[in-house]
């Protein structure tokens, strides 16, 4: 099959899929010369094989691989496009994901106005004269704020007349012409100089902090201690001073003891404004492709969407589609982009910072106790992903009323509330409502990438569900499943005390009521019971209102709950094409409900 799919090659750019035997996708790579490319994975005589001049990594991907697919694209550039929202939707187990789905804020300043503000945003701002600064990857608000607190500027977007902003010295009062264009630009002109060094507006705050304090404010004075640590991490302390007042982003990576490390520079105006790391937990070193890395990560600091403060991008060593990024950058913001590992001078510097930064964060990273545990857990049920990423499910409803669904998300060591969802569900048994939840979820991975280990709050059927659509899907998710101890046919819930069992591919698990694994599995799935039950009853109280209504509108339970039964929400009563209620109940409710709803 194979061998045979190999012959069908043509010789033009495209994407390639790798698949193994059950039909999971390894691997998705892009090529200039789709036939070349994928042929020299392979060895052809005396029988197919692994080509023993690529990687380990490689070697162990090509022996798995059972079946591949490929799509043509007009060019190469078009191809990595194609490549990187593959990457992104499915996960495939041999490539490395790491995109986190955060778009970071950036502070900007509309000079069309006649008295500007500075305000964040995340998205470009389709206008001339608009400045950016940014982007940050924390402290973004904080430095707002501590702008606000030490120049006089418009403190109030929509204000018209004097406030107490004036009274108090905070703002010069443009709302009634108090101060002119030309010394409002001054304050700007400032504020400006003091957004490119964030530590220029400590000062004022630690006033403030000591004002708080004397008062016995103690509560507003650590708010303001906070805000300031959050300004003084926003900048890389170095002693490289650069000479000439340039804009251009730094990136290095590195790779030790199976964890990579990532670090980005963003430099406004020759200073560092802010800096970035992420980790990415590997499953060997093998699994290293620093062009990959390179690619997919510069790839998603430039989205559509981003505002562009710099056109010039230094990293710290070569790869190999740099020229192809440089282009497709440049193509993608018609302006030309330049891409380079510098070999010399005061940017080489600032790369070997970066890196060295890179290797400080793997350091800290491999004394996280919160790591351990997670390497703990992928080794014990043999995952094949570092489960940072968890998602968790359940489903609540009370005798088939009100029943919902709920997605809970664990990410970098702590519940991530901004992630959770909850879904009406229609179902009214647990297999058919969970396939609903996770059907749904995967049909999202190319909005919302997938997670590296669903947990799922049930047995072995749930399991063998969840399985299923995430081989549908072609995504590389890890998934377990537990489920609650049951005492006289009821779910006993005691925590650090149920002697709940963990459901993996390979089996049922019984860990021990202290066992610090099952513990954490029990928190995740407890808390997602707990974000399930809580929009149950909300929903519930809904229902219970709008049912209400109707029963005083003369409807009977029976019809209401007839209509439930076939639309499944009192929000799609309301939207229901008339004919249609008239068919399920008589022309008198249904005008009821039209009229009324």
């Amino acid at each position: 099959m194979l061998e045979n799919e190999l012959k069908t090659l043509p010789n033009l750019p495209g994407v390639y899929q790798y698949f193994d035997i059950q039909g999971k996708l390894l691997y998705v790579g892009k090529a200039k010369n789709l036939k070349n490319r994928v042929r020299s994975y392979f060895n052809f005589t005396p029988n197919l094989c692994p080509n023993p001049s690529n990687s380990l990594r490689i070697q162990k991907m090509i022996s798995q691989t059972h079946h591949l697919e490929f799509i043509t694209t007009k060019s190469e550039a078009d191809a990595l496009i194609l490549e990187n929202s593959f990457i992104k939707q499915l996960h495939p187990k041999y490539n490395i994901l790491l995109r986190d789905d955060k778009t970071y804020p950036y502070i900007y300043i509309d000079l069309n106005e006649d008295f500007p503000r500075f305000e964040i945003t995340r998205k470009i701002i389709k206008k001339n004269k608009i400045k950016y600064f940014g982007p940050f990857f924390k402290g973004a608000k904080e430095l707002l704020n501590a702008l606000y607190l030490s120049f006089e500027l418009r403190q109030k977007k929509s204000c018209k007349e004097l406030c107490l902003f004036y009274q108090i010295k905070r703002c010069k009062g443009p709302c009634e012409q108090k101060i002119s264009k030309q010394e409002y630009e001054k304050i700007i002109q400032k504020a400006t100089q003091a957004l490119l060094n964030p530590l220029s507006l400590t000062k004022n705050l630690e006033n403030k902090m000591l004002e708080y304090a004397k008062s016995e404010n103690y509560e507003e004075a650590a708010l303001i201690r906070d805000q300031i640590k959050t300004i003084e991490d926003l900048s890389v302390k170095i002693q490289i001073d650069l000479a000439k007042l340039e804009d251009f982003d730094i990136y290095a990576i590195y790779c030790e003891e199976n964890i990579l490390s990532m670090v980005r520079f963003v430099i406004n105006n020759g200073k560092i404004i802010s800096s970035n790391h992420k980790i990415l937990a590997l499953n060997s070193q093998n699994e290293f492709d620093l062009n990959a890395i390179y690619k997919q990560y510069i790839l998603e600091n430039y989205t559509q969407e981003s505002p562009i403060k710099s056109t010039h991008i230094y990293t710290h060593k070569d790869f190999e589609d740099m020229k192809l990024l440089q282009d497709l950058l440049s193509e993608r913001f018609s302006k030309k982009f330049y891409l380079k590992s510098p070999k010399l001078g005061e940017k080489k510097a600032l790369c070997e910072l970066a890196l060295e930064n890179a290797k400080i964060n793997i350091q800290k990273h491999l004394k996280n106790e919160n790591y351990l545990f997670l390497k703990e857990l992928k080794d014990f049920f043999n995952l094949q992903n570092y489960p940072n990423h968890i998602e968790i499910f359940d489903n609540s409803h009370m005798q088939g009323d009100a029943i919902v669904g709920a997605l809970v998300t664990f990410k970098d060591g702590k519940f991530d509330k901004s992630s959770y969802r909850h879904y009406h569900l229609s179902y009214k048994n647990d297999y058919d409502q969970m396939l609903q939840i996770l059907s749904k979820r995967a049909l999202s991975f190319d909005k919302n990438p997938p997670p590296d280990l669903w947990l799922i709050d049930g047995g072995n059927a749930l399991l063998k569900l969840a399985n299923d659509i995430i081989k549908s899907s072609g995504a590389n998710v890890d998934i377990l499943a537990i489920s609650k101890e049951k005492i006289d046919a009821k779910a006993y819930r005691a925590k650090g005390s149920a002697k709940d069992k963990i459901y993996t591919q390979e089996g049922k698990i019984q860990l021990s009521t202290d066992d610090k694994k099952l513990q954490f599995l029990q928190k995740l799935r407890d808390e997602a019971h707990r974000f399930a039950i809580s929009f149950h009853q909300k929903t519930k109280r809904k229902q219970d209102l709008q049912s209400s209504k109707l029963i005083q509108l003369g409807i009977s339970q029976g019809y209401i709950k007839k209509f439930l039964d076939y639309y499944g929400s009192f929000d799609k009563i309301s939207k229901a094409d008339f004919n249609e209620l008239k068919s399920l109940s008589n022309i008198k409710i249904a005008k009821i409900i039209k009229e009324n709803l």
